[in-house]
């Protein structure tokens, strides 16, 4: 596990830069907080990092948005907030759009991705973003990985970030 503290939204998207510089086709992020504790921000600085010119916001009605980015690879990001039952989840089909034929070929960012967990399958990169107690501003994040697909790449995230794994 990582956690670092940001100071501002600006840190928080830092952050995402330095997971986005990590990721590889076919993985899943997980962002779990309150409403308001930066998930959205987290993913634009995501998605800037991976060149996306369009801008990101939250699919909290449309459910999923695509992006097209430079790093060869599309982006889809998705928001379970309205979502009830896993097989609402299971429905967006989200595994699938992270592949063809087999090959790996999209990144997914997920908000309030734990509801859907079950359903996205157990190799996943999480995020709990909460607010810091030092500032309106500042945010916790803690990074875990779950199922192996990120625990070679913790170690250099945490390096990236200046900050251990624990």
């Amino acid at each position: 596990m990582i956690s670092v503290v940001t100071r501002h939204p600006a840190g928080t998207q830092d952050v995402a830069a330095a997971v986005a510089d990590l990721t590889r086709p076919g993985d899943v992020i997980l962002l779990d907080g309150d409403l308001g504790a930066g998930k959205t921000t987290f993913t634009q600085g995501f998605a800037r990092r991976l060149g996306v010119t369009e801008t990101v916001t939250s699919p909290t009605f449309t459910l999923v948005r695509s992006y097209s980015t430079t790093a060869g690879f599309d982006l889809y990001h998705a928001d379970l907030y309205r979502l009830e039952q896993l097989s609402e989840v299971t429905d967006l089909a989200l595994p699938e759009l992270l592949e063809d034929a087999g090959v790996p070929v999209s990144v997914a960012v997920i908000e309030w991705g734990e509801r859907g967990s079950p359903a996205l399958g157990p190799a996943h990169l999480s995020i709990q973003i909460s607010h810091d107690d030092s500032s309106d501003e500042a945010r916790r994040l803690d990074v875990v990985s779950h199922g192996g697909a990120w625990d070679d790449r913790l170690d250099d995230l945490a390096a990236r970030l200046k900050c251990p794994a624990n």
